[in-house]
C-alpha cells in the first residue's frame, strides 16, 4: 500500500489539510497545514515533521476576494511539490452532511455527488465547500479515488427519540430529524478516551467541541447518545457567527413583520449572529477576551451560560456524568472559558485545578472533583486517513 493519503477538511472560511503514509496507521501526518481567513484576510501555514515549510508566491498572494475554488488548485499544486516521490493513493474529505443515506465513509461517484449536492441547503456554510474540494481534486487528477467521511455518521447510534422533532410524522419520514454534526471530531475523541480515562472511558462522558462552530455530544460506551446540533448546524450552542438555539417564532416575526426574505434570514442566522452579532466586534473568542468593551463581555457571558446550561441538560440522556472533555479551538485554548463554564457546574461536584487549567494540562479537574475534566486536542484528519486506509484494503 506504499504511497500517500491526502485529507482535506473544508470549513466555512478555512481549508485544513494533511498528508499521511498510507501504510503507517500509527504514524503522525507527514505534512499538515491550513489556509485560514478565506473571504476576509487569508493566511497560509504548513509544516512537516521537521518544522515550518516555505510557501510559494501564489499562496502568499491570496486576497480577500479569493474563494475556496480559487485556492484549492493552488494548494494541490503546492502539495505536489512538497510531498516527495510517493504516489498519491487516495484523497479523503470531511463532508458535513450525509443525510439518512450515507452513514459510513463512501467512495465518490457521480451518483454520490448528485445526492450530496441535494443536501447543500442543510449545511450552506460548509457543504458547498466540501464538494468544491472534491471537484477540484477530480479536475486536477481524475484517476485518484476519493472518499467522503460524514460528520453526521457518528450520531447514528442514538435512540430514535433523540433524533425526533415534535413535527407531523410525515415530515419525520421525509428526513426532517436531528442529525448532529462534528462527528469526525467526536469519533477521534471517543477513540482515544481509553488512554486517559481507562475503564471510565466506557462510562458517561460529555464532549464539548467548542470552536467557531460549537456543539456537545453525550456519550456512553464511547457512542453518541445525544448531541446539540440538529437538522442543520445552526442548532444548540452560541457559535462564532451562528445563533444556536432560537425560538422559531423569531424567524416568523422577521419575515412577516420585518419583511426579511429567506435569503436575508439565512444570512442573519448563519453569518451575522452568534458571538459576532452579540458583541458587534468579532466572531473570534480570543479577540473578545482581549476586548474591554461591555458588549464583548456580554457575548462571552452568553456563550458560557448557554454552554453550561446545555451540558447540564444532556446529563439525563446518559444517566449521570463521569467525565467532561473540552476540545476544538476554544475548548483546547481558552482556560478562561473552561473556568467559567465549569464554575456554573460546581453544584454537581465538578471542580477544576486552577493551575492545571492555566497550564492547559490534559487533566484539569481537581483531586476532589467527582467528575474528571480533560482537555484533548481533536484530530479529524486522522479519522479521515484511517477511513482511507480501510478503503484501500477493500
Amino acid at each position: 500500500m506504499t504511497g500517500d493519503i491526502l485529507t482535506l477538511n473544508c470549513g466555512s472560511s478555512s481549508v485544513k489539510f494533511a498528508v499521511f503514509d498510507a501504510d503507517a496507521p500509527a504514524a503522525p501526518a507527514k505534512i499538515t497545514g491550513k489556509v485560514a481567513g478565506i473571504g476576509r484576510a487569508p493566511s497560509f501555514r504548513a509544516q512537516d515533521r521537521n518544522g515550518p515549510l516555505t510557501t510559494p508566491v501564489p499562496l502568499h498572494a491570496l486576497t480577500p476576494t479569493d474563494t475556496h475554488e480559487d485556492l484549492i488548485p493552488l494548494l494541490l499544486d503546492w502539495l505536489a511539490e512538497h510531498r516527495g516521490a510517493h504516489p498519491l493513493r487516495m484523497v479523503g474529505h470531511r463532508v458535513v452532511h450525509g443525510g439518512t443515506t450515507y452513514t459510513e465513509p463512501t467512495r465518490i461517484t457521480s451518483k454520490v455527488m448528485a445526492d450530496l449536492d441535494a443536501l447543500c441547503a442543510l449545511a450552506p456554510l460548509h457543504k458547498p465547500h466540501n464538494l468544491a474540494a472534491i471537484r477540484a481534486v477530480a479536475a486536477w487528477h481524475p484517476h485518484i479515488p476519493q472518499i467522503a467521511c460524514f460528520d453526521t455518521a457518528f450520531h447514528r447510534t442514538q435512540d430514535r427519540v433523540q433524533t425526533l422533532f415534535a413535527l407531523p410524522r410525515d415530515l419525520t419520514a421525509e428526513g426532517i430529524v436531528r442529525y448532529g454534526f462534528h462527528g469526525l471530531s467526536y469519533a477521534y475523541i471517543a477513540g482515544i478516551l481509553p488512554q486517559y480515562l481507562g475503564a471510565r472511558a466506557k462510562g458517561r462522558v460529555i464532549v464539548a467541541h467548542l470552536g467557531n462552530g460549537a456543539s456537545m455530544c453525550a456519550m456512553h460506551n464511547r457512542q453518541s447518545k445525544a448531541t446539540t446540533m440538529g437538522f442543520t448546524a445552526l442548532d444548540g450552542l452560541v457559535m462564532g457567527r451562528r445563533c444556536g438555539t432560537l425560538d422559531p417564532g423569531v424567524i416568523l416575526y422577521l419575515m412577516q413583520s420585518k419583511g426579511l426574505s429567506t435569503a436575508d434570514v439565512e444570512t442573519l442566522l448563519y453569518r451575522k449572529s452568534g458571538l459576532l452579532g452579540v458583541s458587534g466586534i468579532s466572531n473570534n473568542m480570543h479577540d473578545l477576551e482581549l476586548s474591554h468593551a461591555p458588549e464583548a463581555q456580554e457575548a462571552i457571558d452568553l456563550f458560557v451560560s448557554r454552554a453550561a446550561r446545555t451540558l447540564a441538560g444532556l446529563i439525563p440522556t446518559i444517566g449521570g456524568l463521569d467525565a467532561v472533555v473540552f476540545t476544538a479551538g476554544i475548548g483546547e485554548n481558552s482556560a478562561h472559558i473552561r473556568t467559567a463554564i465549569c464554575a456554573q457546574l460546581d453544584w454537581m461536584g465538578l471542580h477544576l485545578d486552577p493551575d492545571a487549567n492555566a497550564r492547559g494540562d490534559i487533566k484539569i479537574s481537581a483531586n476532589n472533583s467527582a467528575i474528571d475534566v480533560l482537555v484533548l486536542p481533536t484530530d479529524e484528519e486522522a479519522i479521515i486517513a484511517d477511513a482511507c486506509r480501510a478503503q484501500l484494503q477493500i
